[in-house]
Formats: C-alpha cells, structure tokens, sequence
C-alpha cells in the first residue's frame, strides 16, 4: 500500500470517529453544577481538586477553600492559589490529623466550625467553585451529620460547582454525586523511606 493510500484511509478512520465523537458532544445538552467526589487510597485527591481551583480561578471565578482535618501549615498550592486573592477565600479549619490531636471532641468542634464556613460558602451565588478538602474523612469518623451535609448540597445555587476529597468517601455521597473519582495506589515512594518533600507533596 503507497503512502497516499495509507494516509486516505487513517484520514477516513478519523473522521469516522470525529463524528461519533461529534454526535456524542452534541448530545450533551445540559448545564449544572457539578457535585465531584475524589476519593481512594492512593495521591493526589487535594491536588486534582486544586487544580480545578486553577482553571476556575482562570475563568474569573470566585473559589471557597475549606480544609478539614489538616492543620494550618503553608503548602505549595496555597501560596500559588492566594496570588488571586481577589477571587480566593481559603480556610484552612482543621487542627491537623486524627492522630496528632487524639481529642476526639476537639475534632467535632473543628469539623462543625468548618462547616459553618462550608455552609455559607454553599449558599453564595458568587461562588462558582467549593473545595471541601478532607470532607471525606469527617465524615468517616461521624464528626459531622451525614443528612444535613447532603442536604446542604444538594441546596446550593443551581451552578455552583464542589469537588469534595478524602479516602472512604460514604456510601450515600457517592450516590449524590455527579463525578467521583478513585484515586488507586499502584507504588508509593513512602514505603521505600522516603519523606514527604515540599514541592511534591505540600
């Protein structure tokens, strides 16, 4: 087969997809918010999530950040993020890990403080993008009601965007969810006693 044949048929496949491709996209007719779930065991739930902080903050959108659990150490992201601080709101709410503190009513009080944060967030219409950052595992540990995060949720403005993370992402919010997404862990440099380093993992 010469060239120009191999070359008209790969032109003829491609267009074939394109417009399976095209009929697909055109299918798709409806706008709203979207309720996205990262969740798994493996890296780089926070770290997808801020990257939808990117783009939305690229599109002059207005992005809450509510950090559950972790403490309020400077991280990479944080400091890039806050160089639109005319359209970022970042609180970081948590006392650090589960682990660190060992007072469980302690970690209620700062999951149901972050909440409250979370929860005006959700019913601004200037906001175009929530982060709910380790959401996931307050509501592992029970320190927030399941029900009323839901319906907190499922509540906000009709095109405000939330992407929330944390492993073990419950049952039920998977459920509500329009996007969720498994982190799964194949290797990690941890295990071969390598630390966290900044710039990679905060």
């Amino acid at each position: 087969m010469s060239n120009s044949d191999e070359n008209a048929r790969y032109r003829e496949k491609m267009q074939k997809r394109k417009d399976v491709q095209d009929q697909e996209v055109a299918s798709k007719t409806v706008e709203k918010g979207i309720l996205a779930v990262h969740t798994g065991p493996g890296k780089g739930k926070s770290t997808a999530a801020f990257g939808l902080a990117l783009r939305a903050l690229g599109h002059g959108r207005r992005v809450v950040v509510v950090q559950f659990i972790k403490g309020a150490w400077m991280t990479g992201e944080r400091s890039a993020l806050e160089r639109f601080d005319d359209l970022l709101e970042w609180h970081t709410m948590g006392e650090g890990f589960t682990w660190e503190t060992q007072d469980r009513s302690r970690d209620i009080a700062a999951c149901e403080r972050a909440w409250e944060v979370a929860k005006a967030a959700l019913k601004r219409e200037d906001v175009g993008l929530v982060v709910l950052d380790e959401l996931n595992i307050a509501l592992r540990y029970d320190y927030l009601p399941l029900e009323q995060v839901l319906s907190d949720l499922k509540n906000r403005p009709l095109m405000q965007h939330v992407v929330i993370t944390g492993r073990n992402a419950k049952p039920a919010l998977v459920e509500a969810a329009d996007l969720v997404t498994e982190m799964t862990l194949v290797k990690h440099h941890f295990s071969a006693g390598v630390k966290a380093q900044a710039g990679f993992e905060f």
